[in-house]
Formats: C-alpha cells, sequence, structure tokens
C-alpha cells in the first residue's frame, strides 16, 4: 500500500477519524451569539461525543464550551428568550437512574445550570420548532399507540420492556426506514410551554406528595405497593405538561416539516397522508392551545413541503412539487400564501434550481434559500414582488444551516466544500462571507483542487472536480479514482465526513468527482438526460469526463478504478458489466437487481414509479454479469434498508456463479458489517473501510501484495 505523504491529519486513518466536526449551528435572538454542535471521537474511538460550543455571531472571539455531559447534546435552538434547548440523555437527578432516553433540556440565557424540561417514557427525538416572540416549543417524540396518556403511555411501555417483547404489528405500509425499524411507537408533534417551568421547594413537594398519593391508590387492595408498570406513575408536576398536537398519527408524522409563528399560537406543518404503500405531503395548520386542525395545502399527486412563516406571522412559503413519473422529473417550486393559505402564488418561476431550503429575509420581501448551482450549493435571495432569484455568495462553497439575523438582515450558516470541512461564517447583505471562530479547526488539506469539464456525445456540458496530489506531473502521472455520487440526484458539492477523497490523495491518488446527467444544479433538462434511463447518459457522461481527465499529463491513465456507493455503487456496477478499461472497482451498498431491488426498498412505490417496467428490466447491471471483467471489492451493511443487504448478496452468488474457479476462489472481495448501515458510520469501521479499500486499489493499481487490515482477524 502506498506511504501516506505530508503532514496533515488525512495521512492516518486515525487522525482523520480524531477531527472535530461541526455538525449544527443555531443563532441567538438577539443574532450576537451562535452555538455550535461539535462531535468529539470518544476516548476508545468507537464513537462520538457532541457538546454545544457559544461562538460571537459577528466575528472574532473566541469559542467557549456551554455543555460537558457525558451523554452529550444535540439538536440546539433558542427559545425567544435566549435560553438554549438541547437534547441529551444525560442523568436527571429528578428521574429514572436507568433511563437511557434523550429528553429536552434548557441552559438559562441568565446563568445556571441545565435543567430537564421533559421526563417522557420513551424520550424525546428532536425539537421540530421554536417560536421567534414566544417560548412555545414543538417536540417530536414516539409515543406507543395503545396508551391515551403519558402515564398510560408509560405504563404500557415499561410492560413491554419488562416482559422483553420486541415484536411489532403492522397494518400499513412501510415496516422500515433506512437503518431502523418502524414502529411500535409512532411519532408525535407535542407542544410545550417553557415559561411554565417551576422550580420550587413547594413543587417538588407537592410532585412527590401527588407520586405518594397515587401509588396508595394502585396498592389498594393487597396492601402492597403496586409495580411502576401497572401504576401509571404521574407525569411530573414540577414540568410543563406536553400537549398532543397529532394524536393518532399513524406514520403520517414520520418526516415532519414543521414552522411556528413567531407567537407561538400556530403550527405550520407538513405531514404525509399516506395513500396505500405511498403518500402525499399536506400542509396542516395546528392551533397549539387547542390542537384544532385545518388543511392548507392538499392535492393528490403534488407534495407540500418545506413550509416556512415570516417574521411578521402574516405569511408562509413552501415547496410544491408534482410527483414525477417515468416520462420526465418535475420541478421544485417555491410558493406563497397568507398564513391562512389563500393568495397562494408561485415565486421565481424562471429560477431552474431546487431549494434545499427557505427562510424568510429580514423585513419579510424576500426568501432566503439554499439550492445546488454548478458543483456549487450557494445561498440565494428569492425577491417576493416577481424579480428574479439573486445569488449572494460567490465561491466554491456549498452552505447549510442558513439562520436569518433579524436586526440587521445577516445571516449565519455553515458552509464547506472538498478541501475545507463545515465551518461556521457569517454572510453579510451584500454577500461578503466572515469566517466565525470555532473549536473544530480546519485541517491543513494535501494536495490541490481544480475544476474540469468535457463535451458529452449530446453536446451537454459535464463538469467536476479534480483532486491531485502533491508531485502529480508528467514525470509522475498519478493513478486516478473515479468516485461516482449518489442520490442520483446530487451533487459533488459540499464536505462528506463518509466520503473523504483527501485521504486518498494523501497516499498518492487523484480523485475525479464528477456530475453527470441526473446531477442537481444544472438544471432540469440536465437531469432529465438520464431520466428513465440509469444506464444510459449518466453512464457516457461519467466515460467522457474520465476520458478528458485521463489526457492529462499528470494523470496516469493506465492506472485508473472507479467507485460509488448507492446510486454511485449501481453505476460502478454498471460500469463493470459496460467496460473493462477500469483496473478495479468498488461497489459500496450498491443496486444490482432492480427488479429485486425495487420491491424490498425501504420506499418502493417511489422507485417504481420513476421508471417504466421496461427501463427497470433495461437499465439493471445484474443482465450484465457475465460480461465482468474486473475485480471488485463489494461493500454493505446488514442495516441498510434504503438498499437492503440482498443486493449485494446477490450479487455475489452471480459473480461467484459466472466467474469462480474449480476451487470457488475469485479476485473479487466482499467486506461484510453485520452492524453499519447505507454508511458505515462507526469510526473503527470507517478504518477498516478505508483499510480495505486502500488494500484493493494498492493491488490492482500498483501491482502490490493485499494487506488484510489487522481486526479482519
Amino acid at each position: 500500500m502506498a506511504t501516506p505523504t505530508g503532514s496533515t491529519a488525512f495521512a492516518s486513518l486515525t487522525d482523520y477519524i480524531a477531527l472535530p466536526r461541526v455538525e449544527g449551528i443555531a443563532l441567538s435572538p438577539d443574532g450576537a451569539t451562535a452555538v455550535l454542535t461539535v462531535a468529539a471521537l470518544k476516548k476508545d474511538g468507537t464513537g462520538y461525543e457532541r457538546a454545544l460550543w457559544a461562538v460571537p455571531a459577528t466575528g472574532g472571539g473566541t469559542p467557549r464550551r456551554l455543555t460537558r455531559s457525558a451523554k452529550g447534546e444535540a439538536g440546539a435552538a433558542f427559545t425567544a428568550s435566549g435560553d438554549i434547548l438541547f437534547v441529551s440523555a444525560r442523568p436527571d437527578s429528578e428521574g429514572d437512574a436507568d433511563d437511557e432516553s434523550g429528553q429536552l433540556w434548557l441552559l438559562p440565557a441568565a446563568g445556571g445550570e441545565a435543567r430537564p424540561v421533559t421526563r417522557l417514557a420513551g424520550g424525546v427525538d428532536g425539537i421540530a420548532a421554536t417560536a421567534e416572540a414566544s417560548d412555545v416549543v414543538v417536540l417530536s417524540a414516539s409515543l406507543l399507540p395503545g396508551g391515551d396518556t403519558l402515564e398510560s403511555e408509560a405504563a404500557l411501555r415499561a410492560r413491554r420492556k419488562e416482559k422483553k417483547v420486541s415484536a411489532i404489528l403492522h397494518d400499513a405500509y412501510p415496516v422500515r426506514f433506512w437503518d431502523h425499524d418502524l414502529g411500535p411507537a409512532e411519532p408525535h408533534l407535542l407542544a410545550v410551554d417553557t415559561d411554565a417551568l417551576e422550580d420550587t421547594i413547594a413543587a417538588a413537594v407537592a410532585e412527590s406528595a401527588a407520586e405518594e398519593e397515587e401509588q396508595a391508590d394502585a396498592a389498594a387492595g393487597d396492601g402492597r405497593a403496586a409495580p411502576a408498570s401497572s401504576a401509571g406513575t404521574p407525569y411530573p408536576a414540577t414540568l410543563p405538561r406536553p400537549r398532543d398536537l397529532t394524536p393518532r398519527p399513524g406514520r403520517s408524522a414520520d418526516h415532519a416539516e414543521a414552522a411556528l409563528t413567531p407567537d407561538g399560537a400556530t403550527l405550520i406543518v407538513s405531514l404525509e397522508h399516506r395513500e396505500q404503500r405511498a403518500g402525499r405531503r399536506v400542509i396542516v395548520a395546528i392551533d397549539t392551545a387547542t390542537g384544532e386542525r385545518r388543511t392548507l395545502f392538499d392535492e393528490i399527486g403534488v407534495d407540500y413541503e418545506m413550509p416556512a412563516v415570516s417574521h411578521d406571522g402574516s405569511r408562509i412559503a413552501y415547496l410544491r412539487t408534482v410527483k414525477s413519473t417515468p416520462d420526465a422529473p418535475t420541478d421544485y417550486e417555491v410558493w406563497t400564501a397568507g398564513i391562512d393559505g389563500t393568495g397562494a402564488r408561485r415565486v421565481v418561476a424562471d429560477w431552474d434550481r431546487w431549494a434545499s431550503s427557505l427562510a424568510f429575509d429580514a423585513g419579510d420581501a424576500a426568501l432566503i434559500a439554499t439550492a445546488d448551482d454548478d458543483g456549487r450549493g450557494p445561498v440565494w435571495r428569492l425577491p417576493l414582488d416577481g424579480g428574479s432569484a439573486q445569488k449572494l455568495t460567490a465561491d466554491d462553497f456549498a452552505y447549510s444551516n442558513v439562520a436569518v439575523d433579524g436586526r440587521t438582515g445577516d445571516l449565519v450558516a455553515l458552509r464547506s466544500s472538498w478541501v475545507v470541512p463545515p465551518h461556521p461564517v457569517r454572510i453579510a447583505r451584500d454577500g461578503d462571507v466572515t469566517p466565525l471562530a470555532t473549536p473544530a479547526a480546519a485541517p491543513v488539506a494535501p494536495g490541490s483542487i481544480t475544476e474540469v469539464e468535457t463535451t458529452a456525445e449530446d453536446g451537454a456540458r459535464v463538469r467536476g472536480w479534480l483532486l491531485l496530489p502533491d508531485g502529480a506531473s508528467a514525470d509522475a502521472p498519478a493513478p486516478l479514482l473515479l468516485w461516482i455520487h449518489g442520490g442520483p440526484l446530487n451533487s459533488w458539492n459540499a464536505w462528506s465526513w463518509r466520503w473523504a477523497p483527501l485521504l486518498a490523495v494523501a497516499r498518492g491518488y487523484a480523485v475525479l468527482l464528477p456530475d453527470p446527467a441526473l446531477s442537481t444544479g444544472y438544471g432540469l433538462d440536465f437531469i432529465a438526460r438520464g431520466w428513465n434511463s440509469w444506464g444510459g447518459k449518466p453512464y457516457t457522461d461519467l466515460l467522457s469526463i474520465t476520458a478528458a481527465v485521463e489526457s492529462r499529463d499528470d494523470i496516469d491513465q493506465t492506472r485508473t478504478a472507479a467507485m460509488g456507493g448507492s446510486f454511485g455503487g449501481y453505476m460502478a456496477n454498471w460500469v463493470a458489466g459496460h467496460t473493462d478499461r477500469f483496473r478495479a472497482i468498488v461497489t459500496h451498498a450498491s443496486l444490482w437487481a432492480l427488479d429485486q431491488f425495487a420491491g424490498t426498498t425501504d420506499n418502493s412505490e417511489y422507485w417504481q414509479r420513476i421508471f417504466t417496467s421496461e427501463a427497470m428490466v433495461q437499465n439493471s447491471p445484474h443482465r450484465f454479469v457475465r460480461d465482468i471483467r474486473t475485480p471488485l471489492l463489494v461493500v454493505h451493511g446488514d442495516k441498510d434498508y434504503r438498499v437492503p443487504l440482498g443486493e449485494s448478496l446477490r450479487l455475489w452468488s452471480d459473480l461467484a456463479e459466472h466467474h469462480a474457479d474449480e476451487d470457488g476462489r475469485m479476485p473479487h472481495r466482499f467486506l461484510y458489517f453485520p452492524d453499519e448501515n447505507h454508511w458505515v458510520l462507526k469510526p473503527q469501521h470507517a478504518v477498516i473501510w478505508y483499510e480495505t479499500v486502500f488494500a484493493f486499489l494498492a493491488e490492482q493499481l500498483r501491482g502490490e501484495e493485499f494487506q488484510r487490515p489487522e481486526l479482519l482477524g
């Protein structure tokens, strides 16, 4: 295996996984402070601990750590009063010492220790929405359908735990998502008044007395105290009682997207209306005091998503998307309407980009959006007066987690590229970007990055990023790795801790990150080039831009490999069956037999809706297994429900059927992770993933003996 070069953290896998990571940012109501969620490697190297850090939101200053619990914190948000909310499984001195569930906590703006806001038996899944001018917060929490109160739900949950029951009975599709089984609990949206917290001795005494009375009533008749599993312990009187805004939700709130009006009185939320195996997204308004619900937007064959509420509480913005069919992809339309749903109209109708986030600008005269664009992910201003979309940032970064400073109109966000991990920045009204302080300084990146492009056979421009190792030249050309992105509706424009091409660059490889047909950020027509034909233009685009890069004198065209995950794995399989120009192929979490995959993935209706039955057969890689001439490294995790393990099991079986020798041996390898999902996320497993991939590439491209990673036994 090639020896890593340079003194960067990417030269060592253990140094790489130990890099601290900024995962989120929240802006205080006065715009003065940004709170970062920062992940750091645990001492044993088997996971990450998360803490909250405060940094000045105007630039300068020094990061200040706010939390230090062993369980970590996540999902930071601010109340209107400036208190910091977060979710943590840290111990609650007044709760059950054995409780491992995450609860909502509040760190007071006035100072003092964090305190719990909830004590739900099943914990809190996350913060769904906060209000700008009220201390109402809406949570997502999973509750068992058999309980009609918080107390009975807790008792039922305790009974299942006591009896060690894990069985789930389903009466609707789906039954699992991404990496976890769905049910028996169902996600609910719960409203909580954080200003109703009581923290007095009298309140604690009253709560204790109520618990004793409940236990006495439950024990009446047999003289013994009833166990908690049957008594139904009262919800703590010292905590604000959550109000269920979505009773009997089924699976409608699985992926709810919500926003609160400034006064906290109304929740605007995108929920799913189930339809046989699928569903359509609808937007409803829910009164947070009474739970009364009104449907604002619901249209068969259309999804309404990503609601945002104006700062004055009079309007909402949202995405409207007609469901795609095999005929063509459809656009993501940006719309606005009155808070009651009246006066709906589309804005920036000529904007041929897909918004990935929406927020109202200061003053409410425009929307602030993020969207892929030409290999970047800039911030946009979308005027509501009929004007055209304006690009606010013009650098080579992708932006996310954008928050609006209502006082100045400036923005605070995270930004990243393929050579700089996510870091906090402030964006002025004129687009000037100022990096903010961070406890996770960017590591030194090896090599260099440059933009490359070519013209496809149909005249389309196809572009990508090329990362070159130090020293690559005509006298020392670098071997090339073609990395194919997943999605496929995606773009190589933002940092990924899972896919780290700089690790390959540090080992002397050049890495090509292309955006072929189906990629976002180039307009609807560019996506349509590969629609219902994954093995067509996406494949020829990849070969065209690879050929263009191979013509460079600093690239060794005799030593090239292709690799990808998910759709990238699908394309790696397709490449393997259609050309022998690559000397090695890595196929991770890949689609192999589309007819099989479409019925076993966690969202089967979508895949069968965007393909014709004929195209699904024509574009299935498994039909070309006999033509594979290139060694494959197959990688899959057993907890992958998006692309189930059966895809790689069948791929491995087919390879053995057609390519094993008399002793059953093959040039191919299969790296299997029993407890990983679509991605390999545990740090110790990420190290093994890279060790195996780099050993495989060194064997096939450099002629080195395969070095089996030690911990593979």
